[in-house]
Parts: structure tokens; sequence; C-alpha cells
């Protein structure tokens, strides 16, 4: 369970000395304690004080129908990366509490913030799955004024706004009509808490200080992040001792975490001096600048939570250096034939990296290197074989999630080891024989070689992106690979827990995801970047987004995806999750009478997709966009138009047909 800096019976804490509470408060924290944060601890102690002392007879425990409860102050959230200020357990509900020090209303971001520590308890501690959570804010200068309860079906309160003076007017009256038995209030304090973080998320709380184990999810179901981190140091520590270089692959379904066993790895050593000093290297753009920006935001208001003082540059300086993009690397192994300052790199999405032809096309193009014969995973692994004396590379692998011309799969890793450094180890899961990763015959041949050892550690088989259900991706799976019969059986299985519902309308999809987003949940339109008829409904993917306000900014921001305008392709968020989303499905992808059809629009009409390679970038596409959402999706399949030859019906009919024979629920008007 997460851990808090303060907690004890409330009849002990009515007796408490303010002082020595404060004390331990102080004492626990990790930093410097401002004055301001010693002031608002000092208010939540004398207002729960006098709370308690308004409702004594409810403490005694001589009277009838008494029952104990216990109050936490600090009560720390790893994967937010945050502390609720106080946590009561009392009666047959845990209050969730925010106190905002000289404020006299609740604002929305305020609202959010308790609203999302009750969604973070109700979804991943163990004991909240099954009881009433209140998320409550506490303006501390507010004045009376009524409540009103609204619950939603998991038992989680629309957050309320409550005077202090109000707390015991409140507590008495949720305390006189108890709706289920008393929380075991130790019991629910030494429960499991098993979260699972987006990348967003965990790469702050990473660079925080926590550990992959405290910001996880853990169980018989998957193979623990922390299980296949531990293996991987376990090569990292080996290869330092016996002097090795090593190539560590690992596999996963789509949000199993791999990016973050990653992230781990380098965080862990990001000390330039360190001489296992690592880094995380990614080609996707859009990954690496929304992490950078990320956590430089989150540094600054850190350190403006501490009362220190630390410029945006001076934070954007060692974030950069924490997380590169994987062609400033290369080009630096160009300019230098010096080893790299790391031994140990970490290469996201290496499925990603370019084949040979693509190499030296950009090589000789854009670096004027006309003699270039290598595919990147080549070059990558000759810059690190520099190294006199070990290194390591770490491959992070998806399966089917090449969407780009020149994009060389995990093969070419495979081949490059092989055919240029025999002396390297490889060490991969068996699952990289599976189809989906396009390398069966080749690691077939190197089965039984004497550098290739095989560890089931590093294939993560459940998604964490999808919390609510596991099967998501397995179902994406079936219904691109046409299996009727499974999808339908596996989406009754998944519907209950993670709801994905079918429609013809962009306007009703839209109402749709902001009745299902809570506190800061977010969501947003995602769609193929060959959707090209799309922009009758105000979707035109010819016009760029910018990832980062895309994804950090606030829902009052139109570049936000919450603010549900602009909509993101296969490219803007493949690494990245949302909680809720909506698929727009254009023709570009289209059901047939034999099955799936590839088209692309070209000029002013479309035209049939016959390379298998182009094929497969499409199909994809669609896979990464069907797997973005943690909580859940809608399908849009639009209308056909009978005056525009561009959307005929029949291009969008037999898709729509398709998807609701499956069993997808239809959004009515």
């Amino acid at each position: 369970m997460p851990h808090h800096h303060y907690a004890t019976p409330l009849l002990d804490f009515l007796h408490a000395d303010p002082a020595a509470v404060l004390g331990t408060l102080v004492a626990k924290s990790a930093f410097d304690v401002a004055r301001e944060q010693r002031d608002a601890w000092s208010a939540q102690i004398r207002c729960w004080q006098e709370v308690l002392r308004s409702l004594q007879d409810l403490l005694d425990p001589c009277a009838p129908h008494t029952t104990p409860g216990l109050l936490c102050f600090e009560f720390v959230l790893p994967r937010l990366g945050r502390r609720i200020d106080n946590v009561l357990i009392w009666g047959d509900r845990v209050w969730v509490l925010e106190f905002k020090v000289g404020a006299t209303s609740g604002s929305a971001a305020a609202l959010d913030q308790v609203w999302d520590y009750a969604l973070d308890l109700k979804n991943f501690h163990a004991p909240s799955h099954d009881l009433p959570l209140v998320p409550v804010l506490v303006p501390t200068q507010a004045t009376s004024h009524p409540w009103r309860w609204d619950w939603a079906p998991d038992q989680v309160a629309r957050p309320l706004v409550v005077a202090p003076g109000d707390l015991a007017t409140l507590l008495r009256e949720a305390l006189s009509r108890p709706q289920g038995p008393a929380v075991d209030a130790q019991a629910w304090l030494d429960g499991r808490y098993q979260p699972t973080p987006t990348i967003v998320e965990a790469a702050r709380a990473l660079y925080a200080g926590h550990s992959v184990h405290e910001i996880s999810r853990s169980g018989a179901e998957g193979v623990n992040l922390s299980v296949t981190a531990s293996a991987l140091e376990h090569w990292i520590a080996r290869a330092q001792a016996e002097h090795l270089k090593v190539l560590c692959l690992v596999t996963g379904v789509p949000g199993a975490g791999k990016t973050l066993v990653g992230l781990d790895i380098a965080n862990r050593h990001r000390e330039a001096d360190s001489t296992l000093y690592s880094v995380f290297l990614s080609g996707n753009d859009p990954l690496v600048n929304i992490l950078r920006e990320a956590l430089t935001r989150d540094q600054v208001a850190r350190a403006r939570e501490r009362g220190a003082k630390q410029t945006k540059t001076h934070a954007r300086q060692a974030v950069e250096s924490f997380i590169q993009n994987v062609r400033h690397f290369r080009d630096d192994g160009l300019r230098s034939a010096e080893a790299p300052l790391e031994h140990v790199t970490v290469f996201d999405e290496a499925q990603r990296a370019w084949n040979q032809e693509q190499t030296r096309k950009f090589m000789t193009t854009k670096r004027a290197q006309a003699s270039f014969d290598q595919s990147e995973p080549a070059f990558l692994l000759a810059c690190m074989d520099r190294h006199a004396d070990w290194a390591v590379v770490i491959g992070l692998v998806g399966g089917g999630q090449e969407i780009n011309t020149g994009e060389a799969g995990i093969r070419a890793w495979i081949e490059a080891l092989r055919d240029e450094r025999p002396d390297w180890h490889l060490v991969m899961p068996a699952q990289l024989q599976a189809e989906e990763y396009g390398a069966t015959d080749l690691v077939e041949t190197m089965r039984h070689l004497p550098r290739v050892h095989w560890q089931e550690e590093l294939h993560l088989r459940t998604s964490m992106r999808a919390f609510r259900a596991n099967g998501v991706s397995e179902w994406v799976r079936q219904v691109l690979q046409a299996e009727v019969d499974a999808a339908s059986a596996l989406l009754s299985k998944v519907q209950p827990h993670f709801p994905i519902v079918l429609t013809r309308s962009l306007p009703r999809a839209k109402r749709w995801l902001r009745a299902q987003a809570r506190g800061s949940e977010r969501v947003g339109l995602v769609v193929s970047s060959q959707a090209q008829r799309l922009r009758p409904h105000a979707i035109d993917v010819r016009v760029r987004i910018d990832p980062v306000p895309w994804f950090l900014n606030d829902r009052d921001d139109v570049r936000s995806s919450d603010f549900l305008e602009d909509a993101a392709t296969e490219f803007q968020v493949q690494g990245l999750e949302l909680d809720w989303t909506a698929v727009v499905w254009d023709a570009d992808f289209r059901r047939g009478p034999r099955g799936w059809e590839h088209w692309s629009f070209v000029s002013d009409r479309w035209q049939r997709i016959h390379h298998p390679d182009r094929q497969q970038y499409l199909k994809n596409a669609y896979r990464v966009l069907l797997t973005r959402a943690r909580q859940g999706m809608v399908i849009v399949v639009p209308e056909g138009h009978a005056e525009d030859p561009t959307r005929q019906a029949a291009f969008y009919d037999p898709l729509f047909q398709y998807l609701a024979k499956l069993g997808l629920p239809v959004l009515s008007p």
C-alpha cells in the first residue's frame, strides 16, 4: 500500500498534541518544508480536532452504534506522484479530502484533483474496489452552502465542496444513515495498491524517485514489470562483470508496459558519472517531445512546491539527457569514432528502426554519407560495440506495430547481430517466434546457438493500458484477423469492464466521450493518417497537430485532445494513451466481399493498395488506433453520402455491419 506521513485512530487524534502531529509531518517530509506547507498542515490539524470535538459522542467507545475511524495525513499515490491531504476511513465509506488554504470556493482544477485521487483508489487499491468513496474539497475560507449527493455506478461520488464548519454536519449525516457495513480501517490501510499509470504519469513518478514496483501492477495474470526490470538488471551486471556485449529484446502486447520498463532502467542510472550510465532512446518524436515537456513542467512545479526556484530551461537540460531522440544518438556516432558515453542504451519501439534502404537514402540526402551501407540497427550496434569492455543494448519490441515505410522490424536487429556481431550475446523471450514479430524463421535458425539465451521474463503478456479488461488487445487482433466467433465471444467478457460502442454520428460519439470522463481523465479523437475523406466531418489529416498540447494541456485549450476538435493519427499516438477514445474509421481500411480492403486517396479518388508492406502498415495503423484507450472507446463509422462518389455508402456500410455483427452495441440517438 502507498505510505502515508501520519495515521492514527480518531479518538487518539482528538487528544493529540498539535505540535507533535506537525512535528511528525515535518520529519516525514523528504524535502525542506516551506512555511506555507507548515501553515497548511496546522490549519488541517486545527480543523480536524474541532470537527472531532463536535462528533465526540460518536467516538466514545462505550456509546452504542459507534464505529472506530482512522485519519491519515499526506497519503501517497505513486501513480500520480502526488499526496492526498487527508484520507478518513469512518463508517461505511472512505473520504478523500483536499484542503485549499485561503480559498473561498472550489476551482475546476481543484475539483478534478480530488476526483482523480478518489478514482485512483477506486481503480488501483484492492479494498477500495467495492467501497463508496467520497472526494471532498475543503476551501478553508468558504462559507456554508448546501451539498448534493451524486453517486456514479462504481460508488465514487461526484466531488463535494464543503466549508470547514460544515464537515462535522456532513459526517454526522453520513454516519447516521449507513448504506453498508463499516469499513475495516486497518485492513483498508494494509490493502494492495496495484496501479497502471499512463506513460506520462509513469515517467513523472519514476523521475521523481518512485520505483517501477511502486507504480505498476503485479499478479499471477502476467509478468510483473519489476521482474522484467530485474532480469535486465541481471544482464547489465553480468555484462559489466564478465566484459560481455549483450542485446536484450523485450516483447509484449500493446500497452503491456515495455516503455515503462525501459524508462525504469534508464532512470536507475541517469547520473553521467556512473559506470552504468544509461539513456532512453526513441525514434518516436511525439513520445520524446511529450515526455520531455511533461517532465520539465513537473520538475518546475515540484520545485515551486518546495519553495525552491528552477527555471524551465534548467529543468529541460537535465530531462533532455535522460530521454533522447535516437536520430541524435546516431548522428553523434557519425561525427565521432569514439565509444558513446553510455554503456547501456534502451531503444524504445526497436521494430521501427530503419532498414538498410531507408537508412542509406537518408544518409545520402540528409547527411552527405553516400557510401553508407548499414541498416539503422546495424549502425547503432556498431556504435555500442566501440566500447572496449562491455555494453548492453535493450530493444523494446512491439508486435505488428510497424506503421511507416522503411521500418525494418525486429529482423534487422537479429540479422545485424548474427552477421556482424557474432561475439555478442542475444537474450530474448520465446514469444519472438510469434507471427506478428515477423521473424519466426530467423529466430528458429538461431535457437541452439551458444550465445543465444531464452528468457521468459522478457515478455509482457498482459496489457496495462486497458487496466479494466485484459483482453482488449487480443480482441483487436481478432477483429483485424476477421476471427468473428472468437472476437464476439471475447467481447462479451470485455464489455462489462471496458465499454466499446459503435455509432455513425461523430457528434453523438463526442457526447458519449464527455459523459464518460471524470476528473482529469483524457478523451480524444484518433484517425488513420490515410483517412482523407473525413473532411466533411471537420477532420483533416493533412493538418498536422502538435501532440504536446494535445496530450498535456487542459481541456479548455482548443489544442487539447479534450477539446475534441483536433484528431491525432497513429503517428502522433503510438506509444501513448488516453482514457477514452473515439476511433473515426474512414474508407481507407474497409470490408469487402473477400475481407479487408486497403485503399489510398490520391488526388480525387480512392485507389487500391496492392503492395503487401503498405497493406500491413495500414492494418497496423488501425491496430495502434484501436489500442490507445485505457477505459473504453467508441468506434465511429460515418454514413456514406449519395452525392459524393468518394463517400459512397458501399464504402462504409459493410464495415458497420461487420462490427455490429461482433456484438458492439450501437449508441442510440
